[in-house]
């Protein structure tokens, strides 16, 4: 290890240790404040408080993860502003999901008490069945999407200070698991804030030492048109391979899949139940679009630009691109900085996801079929509830570091298809279950399964007409299901007003 190296080490061990120690101080001072909501509301919704900022930034720091610091700009420095013409699409997510889950959701969960989006769907489908698969579909892609974060945590921290894999992923994990577990919900929104502001701001870092190292915008472009000809959205990539993302299939799903179909995703579906009043989600939506913007394009752009800086032949996958540019052409003290914030971005995924699969485990499968209904099992079993919360939360961590120690390549794919996956399984049980009363149980598990089969089919034997990407198949297939089902079966349910 380098002497920068170790300083760049000392800088993030700095950063986690302040992340674990006010996430856990705020946990404690919203404890107080919210008692009277009880364990369950504070530690999976943090007691209903979020403001506006807040609530803009945890959304942000939810959504972003290694793939939009690693991955999505690693193959930016290839495809060049082609995968940044993609990536444009996610500034918006924020707005949309506020926008069309918003107000609905935060108004529906105060009724009924939810704090889980599988609480909604038991509410709403009245279905056993329904909240088993929803469950279980939640707990295994979620944990498909965190070992791709826990991946890219211990890879950006091996590359950039020099230990080992297996160290670098055990403190990581460590650091994660402890605030989450320890903190719940308001550990990771109070965390997620301090991420995104350090995220905003080392994008701009590594924008300025790009500039600076490469002589500035102009000479940058030069040395692009000549080893990567077309880089401004029409070009073959490096490799002189046609750009799959250049056909109107593709980017058509690409927009789908990290745009529309976000509204599927249950760990930013969530945050609408947690904040404060209509006023903090009006300035989330606009704080949210702002961030969301910076981030993408800021970070698109950076990979696009910064492919000159690296000789051919020095890196071995697209995802060390950034760590590449900052280890060699940024200053010590601003690559530590810098790399906080990718470390923050894959920091704030994991955390979020990692509170929503505990909650799914205790509060909607443990509680509601395990403890059952009887008023002295559901008493003991309360009291045992925070034990059992910091124990499941911490399990799914270890389980999670555990699998992450033999590492598949490039995360952005084993993200996206823990996205789609997500998407496929909750986009129209919660779309249509908020916007049409004639959606009932049988039609919920029919559009889950329908679009959940097709997904995994198509994304298994590699089949993608017209570049079409399997999860706009699966969610033709499952919309298509959910609203035949629905129209024709002769078990309706009534849908209370609270719910709609």
């Amino acid at each position: 290890m380098t002497s920068k190296q170790a300083i760049i080490l000392g800088i993030l061990a700095v950063y986690m240790v302040l992340t674990v120690v006010v996430g856990i101080w705020q946990s404690r001072v919203s404890a107080k404040q919210h008692a009277s909501q009880g364990f369950l509301s504070n530690y999976f919704a943090g007691g209903r408080g979020m403001g506006g900022f807040v609530l803009a930034m945890t959304l942000v720091a939810t959504y972003t993860s290694a793939s939009s610091f690693l991955g999505g700009p690693g193959l930016a420095s290839d495809w060049g502003l082609t995968q940044s013409w993609e990536a444009g699409i996610q500034i918006a997510t924020a707005f949309l999901t506020l926008g069309v889950l918003g107000k609905k959701f935060a108004l529906i969960s105060r009724r009924i008490d939810a704090v889980t989006i599988t609480d909604y769907l038991r509410a709403r489908y009245q279905s056993a069945p329904v909240v088993i698969f929803s469950g279980i579909a939640l707990i295994v892609f979620f944990t498909t999407q965190m070992v791709a974060q826990f991946i890219g945590g211990a890879t950006l921290l091996q590359t950039v200070t020099g230990l080992p894999y297996m160290w670098s992923l055990l403190l990581f994990a460590a650091v994660v698991i402890i605030y989450t577990s320890v903190g719940g919900f308001r550990a990771v929104v109070v965390t997620d804030m301090i991420q995104g502001i350090i995220m905003t701001a080392g994008t701009f870092l590594l924008l300025f030492f790009i500039l600076k190292s490469g002589g500035g915008l102009h000479h940058l472009i030069s040395e692009l048109n000549q080893s990567n000809p077309g880089w401004d959205l029409m070009g073959k990539g490096q490799y002189g391979k046609d750009i799959i993302a250049l056909q109107p299939g593709y980017l058509i799903s690409f927009w789908v899949l990290v745009g529309i179909a976000t509204l599927g995703l249950p760990q930013t579906a969530v945050r609408c139940m947690g904040f404060k009043d209509t006023r903090s989600m009006h300035r989330a939506m606009v704080y949210g679009t702002v961030v969301v913007g910076i981030l993408m394009i800021g970070m698109h752009f950076a990979g696009t630009i910064g492919a000159p800086l690296i000789p051919k032949g020095a890196i071995q996958t697209t995802d060390a691109v950034i760590p590449y540019i900052v280890l060699h052409h940024m200053p010590t003290w601003a690559a530590g900085l810098f790399l906080a914030a990718p470390l923050a971005a894959v920091m704030s995924t994991v955390d979020s996801l990692l509170i929503l699969a505990s909650a799914t485990i205790i509060k909607d499968l443990y509680l509601h079929y395990i403890v059952g209904d009887k008023k002295e099992n559901l008493e003991r079993a309360h009291k045992r509830i925070p034990n059992y919360s910091f124990a499941i939360t911490l399990l799914l961590g270890v389980i999670t570091c555990v699998i992450a120690m033999n590492p598949p390549d490039i995360i952005v794919w084993i993200n996206l298809f823990a996205f789609g996956g997500l998407e496929a399984t909750f986009f129209w049980p919660m779309i249509g279950g908020l916007y049409w009363r004639k959606g009932n149980s049988t039609a919920c598990l029919a559009s889950m399964a329908a679009s959940l089969s097709v997904f995994i089919f198509f994304n298994r034997v590699k089949i993608a007409p017209f570049h079409i990407h399997e999860i706009v198949l699966g969610l033709v297939a499952g919309g298509i299901v959910y609203f035949l089902v629905g129209k024709y079966s002769k078990h309706p349910i009534e849908v209370s007003e609270d719910l709609m």
